[in-house]
């Protein structure tokens, strides 16, 4: 009997958001649907992460009406979307009423799999999603956030994975944010993962450091159920390995993957002149493509290293890019080992940033830093260097309790704050997580602001 291993296709979601920013329509998206639900995937990969606000900022589109409009053609193949627990598509902790309401409606308007995941992998902060993803009839798929360090062990992922799986996780993930998962390390971490929880285990990673291939053959030699790719046109580089590379390639290593591959080729051959027109727009920059293997050398993701470039370009100190990168690590474990990813692999890259162009480190200390110190994001995988916090904060208190403990509910003022505008329970949510943005959106549908122009600002793309 041949091994099965299913695929998630994240050309809609993450692969569009690696390489151009997020920035793909709708309407770029519909023409394909069909062939993508008849192509055999798991799941198609199509929400959340940073797509909800881009339509707002950049595309003039409404969030919920593309969810809609996707579940209304993809008949028979799961709908997939990526949550940061408790900060839910944004960069802070939520009120529990706002994150309960907001995956119930993800759910209700046609998500199927909600994966969330915590920056600190304080489980903590994923009870709410997991319950309310649970209770509104959605599949809950908890992610760890992968990264390397003296504490991020095989040991500590497992010993994770068991954690979230007790809370009620209907499949766990594997989310390597940086391209940092070594095939011999994926291969020990799925084989234990396996041997311990009786659950779907799937694998992400990026192609960003040159060994992603090498990885995904190890994790589905040890067992994994489901990997995450991107179709030829939008993969590689910062985004994941393309989907008929690697089909191909476990199809013949006896692997059964339940891809129709004319189909898959028609979804290439559909979405390479879109990928063509963002780069002569501009948008896609060839060097998304690249490998870098500094993202192995530093344990930097490979949107934040590009990110933290075009910082000190700004700043007429390109020079200083190697020392900046050499005081990643060294941030990172004065802080805790926090894996770097949206929002600590910003926070961490502008305090490093800053302890360079300072000259003195934490002189300069951003707000959300002190936040994070404060314990307001959750709990750091480990102990915050004493000498350290004690720079950053004094002898401030640090709350031990969960973050979102400390919230009231949310949701009575935002409603109040956006009735004027507000048709729907889906447009209060996107006020919650985005209200200049949404505020601007919301005017500009109403006809009630002429003066509002949409948002053509070009960001650096950051991998979530």
């Amino acid at each position: 009997m041949a091994k099965k291993i299913q695929f998630m296709e994240t050309v809609l979601r993450d692969g569009q958001q690696s390489q151009i920013a997020t920035r793909m329509p709708t309407e770029d998206m519909l023409p394909i649907l069909k062939t993508l639900d008849e192509a055999g995937y798991h799941s198609l990969e199509m929400w959340g992460g940073a797509t909800f606000d881009s339509c707002i900022r950049f595309l003039n589109e409404d969030p919920w009406e593309r969810l809609r409009l996707i579940r209304k053609e993809v008949k028979n193949t799961k709908l997939q979307m990526l949550l940061r627990g408790q900060n839910l598509l944004g960069y802070k902790n939520y009120a529990d009423d706002v994150v309960r309401d907001f995956v119930e409606k993800s759910i209700k308007n046609g998500i199927d799999i909600i994966r969330v995941f915590d920056a600190l992998n304080d489980t903590r902060n994923l009870t709410t999603s997991i319950v309310a993803a649970k209770e509104a009839g959605g599949h809950c798929q908890t992610a760890i956030s992968y990264t390397t360090s003296d504490i991020h062990t095989v040991d500590y992922f497992v010993k994770l994975a068991k954690e979230m799986a007790d809370l009620g996780a209907d499949s766990i993930c594997i989310k390597d944010m940086a391209g940092v998962l070594t095939p011999q390390t994926g291969f020990e971490l799925v084989s234990r993962i396996k041997d311990r929880i009786d659950l779907p285990l799937e694998v992400h990673t990026h192609a960003t450091s040159g060994i992603s291939e090498m990885t995904y053959l190890k994790v589905a030699e040890a067992g994994a159920d489901i990997i995450d790719t991107a179709i030829s046109s939008f993969s590689s580089g910062t985004s994941q390995p393309a989907t008929e590379s690697m089909a191909l390639a476990l199809e013949e290593l006896g692997f059964d993957t339940g891809l129709k591959m004319d189909k898959v080729s028609e979804i290439a051959n559909y979405f390479n002149p879109i990928r063509d027109r963002f780069r002569d727009e501009g948008i896609l920059n060839p060097k998304v493509k690249d490998i870098e293997p500094k993202t192995l050398i530093y344990q930097v993701p490979g949107g934040m290293l590009s990110n933290l470039l075009s910082q000190l370009t700004e700043q007429g100190m390109q020079d200083k890019y190697e020392e900046v990168l050499s005081e990643v690590p060294k941030v990172r474990a004065d802080l805790g080992y926090p894996p770097l990813v949206t929002p600590l692999s910003q926070m961490v890259g502008t305090q490093a940033l800053m302890n360079v162009i300072s000259k003195e480190r934490y002189k300069l200390v951003p707000s959300e830093i002190k936040d994070y110190v404060r314990g307001l994001y959750g709990r750091p995988p480990a102990p915050i260097d004493p000498a350290v916090q004690e720079k950053i904060i004094g002898d401030e208190a640090v709350i031990t309790n969960r973050p979102a403990d400390l919230i009231e509910p949310q949701l009575p003022a935002f409603r109040e704050e956006i009735k004027e505008y507000a048709k729907s329970e889906e447009d209060v949510l996107m006020y919650a997580l985005f209200p200049q943005q949404a505020k601007d959106f919301l005017g500009r549908r109403e006809d009630r602001f002429y003066d509002v122009p949409l948002q053509t600002v070009q960001v650096t793309i950051d991998i979530p």
